[in-house]
């Protein structure tokens, strides 16, 4: 798999809450912050969003924004409205005027991901994907979204995992769309970057090689000193670090979901040994490799962009 695809494997999104969200006449209300990635996308009419610290935002009819983390927030049929704290909820939600068919009407929901690697996303995303109705691109996350909506309200068999699949699709849908990767510093940017694609491939096809950031400039065709400049430019550090820190997201997720040992894990993943990799893995996440499987990576500390 490419690189994109392999951090997707990682996070693993299971869980979507996806629910209507209406409007009629002047209308306002405000959200904490709360942990989780979300979605949503207008269908009728138009509002503004507001997050905490930024300028309002028109959401017009196809309009559709993605944020991995969700800020502070505030929901309103016009600009200033103050409207009343609200705590999230998985049912259908009416605002303002409650009699009469409504002039807005957007549909709103969360997933979640895999919480050990769950800083993975927000090394691939800006703060906030926007992606107006005219890009034309709504279109084919729309159509998902609604599938997800329709799978979340029935029972059938393999629900879970056509939830899984479905989500799959949406976040890829969302990372595809031209103009993200330029947004932030990112793998999005690495992998549409022609230098730079080939070793981010080669690095993922082959994480146990060792690999010295000589070797890569030569993959890259630069210098080893505009190699390095590059990477740690659009990438937010070096490749050398990159590829220590991706070792340990495959660790983290084997110790959670596998059953292998230490020694397999270790050479799975570029060690040589069982001990060379538990000491790496107690200096960077804060713990022993045992501990934290026994834990399911409870004692781990969270994660942040800077070391995921």
């Amino acid at each position: 798999m490419d690189p994109l695809s392999d951090i997707i494997t990682l996070l693993r999104p299971t869980t979507a809450i996806s629910k209507p969200i209406t409007g009629r006449g002047r209308w306002g209300v405000r959200y904490a912050a709360h942990d989780a990635p979300g979605f949503t996308i207008v269908l009728e009419g138009d509002c503004w969003i507001t997050f905490e610290g930024s300028e309002p935002l028109r959401l017009a009819k196809g309009d559709f924004i993605l944020i991995p983390t969700t800020p502070a927030f505030s929901l309103s049929s016009d600009v200033g409205i103050q409207g009343d704290l609200r705590d999230p909820t998985d049912v259908a939600v009416r605002h303002g005027d409650p009699d009469g068919d409504p002039d807005f009407v957007s549909l709103g929901g969360t997933f979640c991901v895999e919480p050990v690697n769950s800083a993975l996303l927000l090394m691939l995303l800006p703060r906030l994907v926007h992606i107006p109705a005219r890009e034309g691109r709504t279109g084919r996350i729309g159509t998902v979204i609604h599938l997800i909506q329709e799978e979340c309200l029935r029972d059938d068999p393999g629900k879970e995992m056509m939830l899984q699949r479905l989500l799959e699709v949406l976040l890829l849908e969302a990372l595809r769309r031209h103009g993200v990767a330029s947004d932030a510093a990112g793998l999005l940017s690495g992998m549409r970057d022609p230098f730079l694609s080939r070793v981010l491939r080669a690095m993922h096809a082959d994480v146990r090689a060792n690999w010295t950031v000589e070797g890569l400039a030569r993959l890259a065709g630069l210098s080893r000193s505009a190699f390095a400049a590059r990477f740690a430019m659009i990438l937010g550090c070096g490749p050398i670090e990159y590829l220590a820190r991706w070792r340990m997201s495959l660790a983290k997720d084997a110790l959670i979901h596998g059953a292998k040992t230490l020694d397999t894990i270790a050479d799975e993943i570029g060690y040589e040994s069982a001990s060379a990799f538990s000491t790496a893995f107690r200096k960077r996440v804060g713990c022993a490799p045992g501990r934290f499987s026994r834990t399911a990576g409870a004692l781990a500390p969270p994660g942040d962009l800077d070391s995921w």
